[in-house]
């Protein structure tokens, strides 16, 4: 038996997983989806299972200041700030922002984060890329400086601690296969920095599980996730006792359906997450779970899956990252169909 490191609990565990019998039909398939985007409110999404790993660490080493960053509407962000309202700790977001000279818009996770008292340093997306490591020690530094004791968490929880939350979200998953008596051919999430997929990962091998375990990344492409992937596990691995063996070939991803770029959305993309919604009344996010499941439907149209019948899609949330998009979807057939 694998001895993991602890954890807070902060989530509303287990979320349930529903048969999305409309889809299904269309598909041809046994589809599901895990409910990840009510793992809790303010903390909904995947995001908090990897938190209750990380946090956890940062506690026991007495910290009370947690650093983190991400894009302007961090999923991962807002839910840090929101762990640390909860616990009467400090947050500090760096957010990268596009606009130059422009305050942002207060929307979505942005508008969350303020609610939640995060400190927020806004920098420009230049700076983010080639000067992240020295903008992060420099608010490290001015935090011990006012007394502080930080604790640093990378995009998205995406680290070895972090991974931990899926290594349990995976046995979680096997634990509702005997109790919905469906074993799972294929699981699948999206993939926007790794740890999610990582955690996935290292349950199907220790539970020597059959499903394939598939992640469609949202950015970048599939030889960048495997080496950062790869490095995850490793990290992991450093928790543990556990000797684990696997090849690189083994980490699977369906690549392809980036499209227009991180956070941009296709016309393709945002017509299904409206379709779906009005088929299922489940909301996906244009930046992931929409690519995400609009790649896996796509693939499994082409045939790519034919011999999976029970398929499991993780809905990782990103709610409140729909509402700064809005003005990309056009209602204008809905409107007319509802005439």
């Amino acid at each position: 038996m694998i001895i993991i490191p602890d954890r807070i609990l902060l989530a509303n565990l287990p979320t349930k997983i529903v048969k999305l019998e409309r889809l299904s039909r269309e598909l041809g398939k046994n589809f599901y989806v895990k409910r990840d985007d009510q793992t809790g409110m303010e903390l909904s999404g995947n995001k908090v299972r990897k938190l209750e790993f990380t946090v956890q660490e940062a506690l026991d080493k007495n910290c009370n200041y947690l650093i983190t960053w991400g894009g302007v509407q961090s999923n991962h962000c807002r839910a840090t700030a929101a762990v640390a309202a909860k616990l009467g700790l400090k947050a500090c977001l760096i957010l990268r922002t596009d606009k130059e000279n422009e305050e942002e818009e207060i929307d979505g996770n942005l508008l969350l984060d303020k609610l939640l008292g995060a400190e927020i340093h806004f920098v420009s997306f230049e700076d983010y890329k080639a000067r992240l490591p020295e903008i992060v020690e420099q608010v490290s530094r001015e935090a011990k400086a006012k007394g502080f004791k930080p604790y640093l968490i990378p995009v998205g929880a995406s680290n070895g601690i972090g991974a931990f939350g899926y290594f349990r979200g995976f046995k979680e998953i096997t634990w509702q296969e005997q109790e919905i008596g469906v074993q799972f051919d294929l699981i699948a999430s999206a993939t926007g920095s790794g740890g999610t997929y990582a955690g996935l990962f290292l349950g199907k091998k220790v539970l020597n599980h059959p499903a394939a375990v598939y992640g469609i990344n949202v950015c970048d492409d599939r030889e960048y996730f495997v080496e950062v992937i790869n490095n995850i596990l490793q990290e992991c691995l450093r928790y543990t006792d556990l000797q684990l063996s696997y090849s690189k070939d083994e980490i699977m991803l369906i690549d392809g359906y980036v499209g227009r770029g991180y956070a941009l959305s296709s016309p393709a993309e945002l017509k299904f997450i409206q379709k779906l919604a009005q088929m299922e009344g489940i909301i996906l996010d244009p930046v992931y779970t929409g690519k995400a499941m609009y790649g896996l439907t796509e693939e499994i149209k082409k045939g790519r899956f034919k011999d999976c019948r029970n398929i499991l899609f993780i809905h990782t949330g990103g709610l409140f990252g729909l509402f700064p998009q809005r003005n990309m979807f056009d209602f204008g057939d809905t409107a007319e169909e509802g005439k």
